[in-house]
């Protein structure tokens, strides 16, 4: 008997309470919205110095390119030649292929790995801006080609 008058209750152990069933796996959950394409393009977003950056590095390639093949500065190629049409189709072609991921809602950094990073791409971006325009700036002022 157990204190204060109360009778013990008899517990049974069964095999069903010695192992208990597995919880059920949660379900999946679904996958998160895409987002906006004015979050997209917010000041803060992932997008703007991306799409910058990466039309900065082919740009600078594309100018030292140019200048060891023809032997023309930045400002005569682009007055001269197939410069804007050229630059114009780049353009489009780098913005969509940036843009589409973003809007499906791929994050940059899910994709970084190893040496390429989503912060070398920022830093590599941020720098080809830097030698454009240093590039363009010293031509300009000597008046000639920098190579």
């Amino acid at each position: 008997m157990a204190e204060d008058g109360q009778k013990k209750q008899p517990t049974t152990v069964t095999k069903a309470s010695k192992n208990p069933q597995p919880a059920a796996a949660p379900s999946p959950s679904p996958p998160p919205p895409s987002p906006k394409f004015s979050d997209v393009f917010a000041f803060s977003g992932p997008a703007p110095e991306r799409i910058n950056g990466r039309l900065e590095m082919v740009g600078f390639v594309a100018a030292l390119a140019v200048e060891l093949s023809k032997g023309q500065d930045v400002f005569a190629r682009i007055s001269n030649g197939p410069g804007v049409p050229l630059f114009i189709d780049t353009s489009v072609l780098l913005s969509v292929a940036s843009l589409v991921p973003l809007l499906k809602g791929v994050s940059v950094e899910s994709k970084s790995d190893g040496i390429m990073t989503s912060e070398a791409e920022l830093i590599n971006g941020r720098l080809a801006m830097l030698g454009l325009v240093a590039l363009a700036f010293t031509e300009y002022v000597t008046g000639g080609i920098l190579v």
